[in-house]
């Protein structure tokens, strides 16, 4: 279940109807005992007019048209209509005569599908079915993909009455019948033969061996630009549009930070989710038009390479929903900031100013515009100049701290040490010899590639360097930033502005992780840990480990919230924010703060794996282990600390957090293994929900369905379960809430699941582990073990003072148990069934129980889901509802 977004859609719907529509008409051609005027397609490439001759074939010969080709039809036409409404907004007096041409081409594909959709029965069909026809769709490859094509011409030599008398045999019983065929594998169904002979007239029970594959299907235009031109405006589209979409979603959920106090960690990661769904869709998108995938390439082309006479002409519509024909609200909004191009422009700005000197000081004529820059600007007064001003000077001034401090380590060897690194070829990649060097959680692959254009010589080009996903993140930082200050940005309504959120600090949630004000801090806690686990052991059996995590923590300390570089080195300059703040690049920034402590939070909580288990291990154990670690000696964190500290190197505690799950898959929760889902997870109820219903008591088998009902029971149980589901996101929530107010969702087929969709499910997961109801990282987990050490403990006193004897046999003679007692009498109490022991062990766990509230490092846990109320009036009425 991979993300999908308007062009992919398009492009997948595209080929497969083109695909349906020239094996259809080649068979049927076959079938005809006349010669035809059309020749068979024998190359999978179709012109656009050419789709009207074969939905002609096709209509003559009475075929049944399954609902989902009518359906892929609409997916079509919509899709191109979006596109070529929006770039009708560009066509004002002046329009040059390519864009003029280019706007007709488009419409003339519209005007063509529409004719085809026509002759194949369309408007018949659109009559029996409303646009979001409640009825269950077809399943797409299995209408497509069924080699039925070899049946035809014995349906045809047989006939039908019924189809002859009556016009309208393209009906939806028709297609059922067609659709509930058992699908079959392509391409090798009923083949007889391999190399059937070129030009003659094949069996029909043979057909199949004449499909044109899926992969050599393609549709073309004039040959003239317009070929490029449609499909390029389509992906640009479809990639702006998401842009927009996804920094509404991030800019309100940052809000909620500062107003709603959501733990910033969680904003984090499904920031670092919306990026690699930025990323990615880039990827999968611009594959088709290689060299054309930076930002500056795309905004050229939405805006005719020029933003502010797009500005003039270019206009929001807000719609009760969307395609209605009443218009609700016509307004005018900035360009500029749905395409995020003063983000853009502020990033290359600070860059070319950077390159300037290179020295890690603004030039004189930067420095005087953002030298009086105040955080406590008074944004609700000023105009929208002065606060597009104002955040212009935020963002030059965090970003030179950002590249001072990740790039000091080497402009520190250069002055001090006689280092002779050529700045422009040093690899300053977070992957390379640089990002060994910890200094910055959670953004070092950001930080590393602002550095690497910023370092380049004086004047070197670097626009083709700077990607979507750059601008975007660029967009998200400054974002959090502002709406902690009262101001977000909607589409229909502009600057929104309200008071700053009181008493709000970036770097909340962090000082209550590190405790940096309180004696029972993280590192009192990890001495107590190490003073219990010493006890009555080797000396240095845990020495490797604690170097370790006091490595970790001395990171921590040094770069998490803050940095060490704030309190001043002669050979780097001082924050630019040293007059309000010299940890600005913090203090200031939310987004850093968020993304820090989720670099963080998953990584304690394997640290302690050898104490867990002691539970279950046997005579001999630890000794093995320590061989084991031996030979496989841990490197310092900031090597590799995500490898460090795998789960997999793991015996007994391997169960992976949302965190490390989402973060082991770059992010993407579309390539998220099934097996890998946790069965309380939103992300795996939305996969299980589109798993394949065999009956109304039987699901397909696969790991989603074998992982459910080792939980659930039945399939039968499975199925009443998802259906009587109310608080997960399924489709009538997010129908509600957020879909309707982006597209008609007939623009998708079943299987589509947008990106903002999937952000919502990782915020959920992520709330959930952090600070939910399933917090794995969200616990002291030193401390918990602390308290259980210390309840061993009073075990330990309880049973020496009985003389009991499982606890004589262990601790007081010799045998296997000498190095690993706790182990040893753990398992005599419940082998041998000692009822003494296990009756004195309950009797100090009922004496010393545990309330672990204290153990989460926020104070608390939110167990309830927040209110989608607050996403239906705060995210789709201000930002949503609107066709670009």
């Amino acid at each position: 279940m991979a993300p999908q977004n308007l062009y992919l859609s398009y492009k997948r719907d595209t080929k497969y109807l083109i695909y349906w529509m020239i094996n259809l008409s080649n068979h049927l051609l076959r079938s005809i005992k006349r010669e035809s005027e059309v020749s068979l397609n024998t190359t999978g490439e179709t012109t656009v007019n050419g789709l009207v001759s074969m939905a002609t074939i096709i209509s003559q010969q009475n075929e049944p048209i399954p609902d989902v080709i009518y359906r892929l039809f609409k997916s079509i036409i919509q899709a191109r209509s979006l596109v070529s409404s929006t770039f009708q907004q560009f066509m004002g007096p002046e329009t040059d005569e390519d864009l003029k041409r280019s706007n007709q081409g488009h419409q003339h594909v519209i005007n063509t599908l529409q004719s085809a959709f026509r002759i194949l029965g369309g408007e018949e069909w659109e009559k029996s079915h409303t646009a979001r026809s409640e009825e269950p769709k077809e399943d797409i490859e299995q209408i497509i993909f069924s080699n039925r094509f070899q049946q035809l011409a014995v349906n045809q030599d047989k006939g039908s009455s019924d189809e002859e008398d009556d016009p309208t045999s393209h009906t939806t019983a028709a297609a059922r019948k067609v659709s509930q065929k058992r699908k079959g594998k392509k391409g090798t169904k009923n083949k007889k033969s391999k190399n059937p002979k070129k030009g003659m007239k094949q069996d029909t029970r043979n057909a199949a061996n004449d499909e044109i594959p899926i992969e050599s299907i393609r549709i073309i235009e004039d040959g003239t630009e317009s070929d490029l031109i449609t499909d390029y405006f389509v992906a640009v589209f479809s990639a702006v549009r998401e842009w927009a979409e996804l920094r509404a979603y991030m800019q309100d959920l940052w809000k909620q930070v500062a107003y709603e106090d959501l733990n910033s960690a969680v904003a984090g990661a499904v920031s670092n989710s919306a990026i690699s769904l930025i990323k990615h869709t880039n990827i999968d998108i611009f594959v088709d038009f290689p060299g054309h995938d930076t930002y500056e390439t795309i905004i050229k082309t939405i805006t005719r390479s020029n933003i502010d006479e797009a500005q003039e002409n270019f206009g929001m519509q807000r719609y009760g929903r969307v395609f209605d024909p009443q218009t609700l609200t016509v307004a005018t909004t900035d360009v500029k900031e749905q395409v995020l191009f003063y983000a853009y422009k502020d990033l290359k700005d600070f860059i070319l100013d950077f390159q300037a000197n290179r020295s890690g000081k603004p030039t004189k004529a930067m420095q005087a515009k953002i030298a009086k820059w105040d955080p406590n600007f008074d944004l609700q007064k000023a105009t929208k100049e002065e606060r597009v001003s104002w955040r212009r000077c935020y963002t030059i001034k965090w970003l030179y701290d950002l590249v001072n401090v990740y790039s000091s380590v080497v402009v520190q060897e250069n002055a001090m040490k006689g280092g002779k690194n050529v700045y422009e070829n040093v690899d300053w990649s977070a992957n390379g010899p640089c990002g060994k060097h910890r200094r910055i959680f959670g953004l070092n692959e950001f930080a590393g590639e602002i550095t690497s254009m910023a370092m380049k010589k004086p004047g070197t080009d670097i626009s083709k360097a700077i990607y979507p996903h750059h601008v975007f993140q660029m967009q998200c930082i400054v974002d959090s930033f502002t709406a902690s200050r009262g101001w977000s940005v909607q589409v229909m309504d502009g600057h929104v502005l309200e008071a700053p959120a009181k008493n709000f600090r970036p770097t909340r949630d962090i000082d209550l992780f590190l405790n940096r004000t309180n004696e029972q801090d993280y590192g009192h806690t990890l001495d107590l840990f190490e003073l219990f686990l010493e006890q009555g052991r080797k000396p240095g059996q845990f020495r490797d480990c604690f170097d370790l995590v006091r490595l970790t923590r001395k990171d921590f300390l040094d770069f998490l919230g803050e940095h060490k570089y704030s309190h001043g080195l002669e050979t780097i300059p001082p924050s630019r924010f040293s007059d309000h703040s010299a940890n600005g690049l913090h203090e200031f920034s939310p987004f850093l703060c968020g993304v820090g402590l989720e670099e963080e939070g998953h990584i304690p909580t394997s640290a302690f794996k050898d104490a867990l288990l002691t539970k279950v291990g046997q005579p001999g154990f630890w000794q093995a282990r320590a061989d084991r670690d031996a030979r496989q000696r841990i490197t310092r964190p900031s090597d590799d600390i995500h490898q460090t500290w795998d789960l997999k190197k793991n015996r007994v505690f391997k169960t992976n957090s949302m965190l490390t799950t989402y973060r082991a898959s770059g992010w993407n929760p579309g390539v998220i293994p099934d097996e890998e889902l946790p069965v309380t997870s939103n992300l795996f109820f939305e996969r299980i929900r589109r798993v394949k219903r065999l009956s109304d008591s039987q699901l397909e088998d696969n790991a989603l369905t074998r992982t459910a009902r080792a939980s659930q029971g039945t399939d039968k149980d499975i199925i009443e379960y998802l259906d009587g589901l109310i608080d997960v996101p399924k489709p009538s929530i997010f129908d509600e809430v957020i879909k309707e107010a982006f597209f008609d969702d007939s623009l998708f087929t079943s299987d589509a699941f947008p990106g903002y969709n999937y952000l919502e499910l990782a915020r959920r997961d992520i709330l959930a582990d952090v600070a939910g109801y399933k917090p794995l990282s969200g616990f002291r987990f030193m401390g918990v073990i602390n308290c259980l050490m210390i309840i061993f403990t009073k075990l330990e006193e309880q049973l020496s003072e009985a003389k009991n004897p499982a606890f004589r046999e262990v601790y007081e003679k010799p045998g296997p148990w000498q190095k690993e007692r706790r182990v040893g009498l753990a398992v005599l109490a419940l082998s041998k069934g000692n009822e003494e022991c296990l009756k004195i062990a309950a009797d100090v766990f009922d004496k010393n129980r545990v309330n672990l509230k204290p153990y989460v490092y926020w104070g608390g846990l939110e167990t309830e889901t927040r209110d989608a109320e607050f996403y239906k009036k705060k995210f789709v009425l201000g930002a949503k509802c609107t066709v670009m």
